[in-house]
């Protein structure tokens, strides 16, 4: 019998040994979860820390700024890859095997980052350690996570999503206390040393195996909570296809006030300080709206979620056109985060509700990849859209129009699906099991 099943000895039954627990939805999975959270925080570490060091990098190398932002690409782009990658390594051995690695990736890639002598040595170390190591811990374990709940599995997948954004609230003031007592140099060492020191200990608690799906469909029906699967008319790889495109347009269009807040705001005479305020505004906000959207998503489903979410955040797009004044836009970018945050989140809960959960570390890895270019390409769009226009109103226009082509891609995915009814009864599945 499985560990993940539910069992009790019978009457009369002679085997003494205790029944097992189950540990779906169990104070396992929550501890667990912890646990994916934390490690999702540190992991965040590379994604965080160059943002706040670059002058000093740049000035270190006597290099100019776009080569000195060239580990921050690197970083990114390992950061998307690698995860299609790690969630493979996730789905065939597990969260613990991917989560090592990661933690020596990101430990030697801080060391190794600390002694580079040019940028471009600096850069190979962001893109080949720093971010890969970063990569295992977003989108695999969000996947994980996703197969130890059934009746809170939108709210843990939200949890476990703010580790990426409580990452930006914690090291770049990290990064900022290291840099007053010492080097940038000395700071990535450091840095490096607490990842790795605080990573592999939290890896142990995840040896266990995470059950299958007809052990969690077990688990859900003996609940009385049927777990949500649907089929579209869509073949596999379309459905696939439709996920990766509507994440990449989704973030074009949550990159432009993200990304370029605060030049936004130095452009209005408003000044720096006020734009870095805005951003972390919506930042803190967005936390909040993924775990709003987990709660929602376990009531309505992770598409029905996904395409509210999408809804919201091209409304305050729309709202950041007209309000231009220093107090509205503190409001519009606090309703912004409120309104994006749980998108990302949202496309992990969709994979599962469309695809095998084996599968999941990969096709979950492949949404969020899609996200992550939306987000350079949109800031990248967004920058030569103000270039030619000299006024970033039309690259507000461009964000909205982006945002309505990833509703109408939601609601291609919901057109004409039918939901996967499992008839199998409570007595059968234990049985099965």
């Amino acid at each position: 019998m499985s560990e993940y099943s539910i069992a009790s000895a019978g009457p009369g039954a002679t085997d003494a040994r205790p029944a097992k627990i189950n540990l779906v939805d169990s104070n396992y999975a929550w501890w667990r979860l912890l646990v994916c959270l934390l490690l999702s925080t540190l992991g965040g570490a590379g994604l965080w820390t160059g943002v706040v060091a670059l002058p000093k990098i740049q000035a270190d190398f006597g290099v100019d700024r776009a080569a000195a932002s060239l580990s921050y690409t690197a970083c990114m782009i390992s950061f998307g890859v690698g995860g299609v990658v790690v969630g493979r390594l996730v789905d065939r051995f597990g969260a613990l095997f991917p989560i090592v690695l990661a933690a020596v990736c990101i430990g030697s890639g801080f060391y190794l980052a600390s002694q580079a002598t040019s940028i471009w040595q600096l850069t190979i170390v962001n893109g080949l350690l720093i971010g890969f190591g970063a990569s295992a811990t977003f989108g695999p374990l969000m996947a994980d996570v996703s197969q130890w709940f059934v009746k809170r599995r939108g709210t843990a997948i939200a949890i476990c999503a703010s580790g990426n954004y409580l990452a930006g609230v914690v090291w770049p003031m990290v990064m900022q206390q290291l840099l007053l007592v010492g080097d940038w140099r000395q700071a990535y060492m450091t840095i490096g040393m607490i990842c790795m020191g605080l990573m592999l200990p939290l890896s142990l608690f995840l040896l266990k195996r995470a059950p299958t799906e007809e052990e969690q469909e077990s688990v859900a029906i003996a609940s009385g909570r049927e777990p949500r699967r649907y089929r579209s008319p869509l073949p596999p790889w379309g459905v696939q296809w439709v996920l990766i495109l509507a994440g990449l347009a989704c973030c074009v269009a949550m990159s432009m006030p993200q990304v370029h807040i605060v030049a936004y705001c130095v452009d209005l005479n408003f000044g720096v300080a006020r734009g870095a305020e805005m951003l972390s505004l919506m930042l803190a906000t967005g936390v909040i709206s993924r775990l709003a959207s987990g709660v929602i998503a376990d009531r309505i489903g992770g598409v029905r979620t996904l395409l509210l979410g999408s809804y919201l955040q091209c409304l305050t797009l729309i709202l950041y056109i007209p309000f231009d004044g220093l107090a509205s836009l503190y409001v519009v970018s606090a309703m912004f985060g409120l309104a994006q945050g749980g998108i990302v989140p949202s496309y992990a809960l969709v994979v599962r509700e469309y695809f095998p959960a084996r599968e999941a570390g990969t096709r979950v890895s492949l949404c969020l990849m899609a996200t992550i270019l939306g987000m350079a390409l949109g800031g990248w769009l967004s920058g030569v859209i103000f270039d030619i226009t000299g006024s970033y109103r039309a690259a507000f226009v461009h964000g909205v129009a982006w945002n309505m082509l990833n509703m109408a891609l939601v609601m291609l995915l919901m057109w004409r699906v039918k939901r996967v009814r499992r008839r199998r009864s409570v007595e059968g599945m234990a049985v099965a099991a």
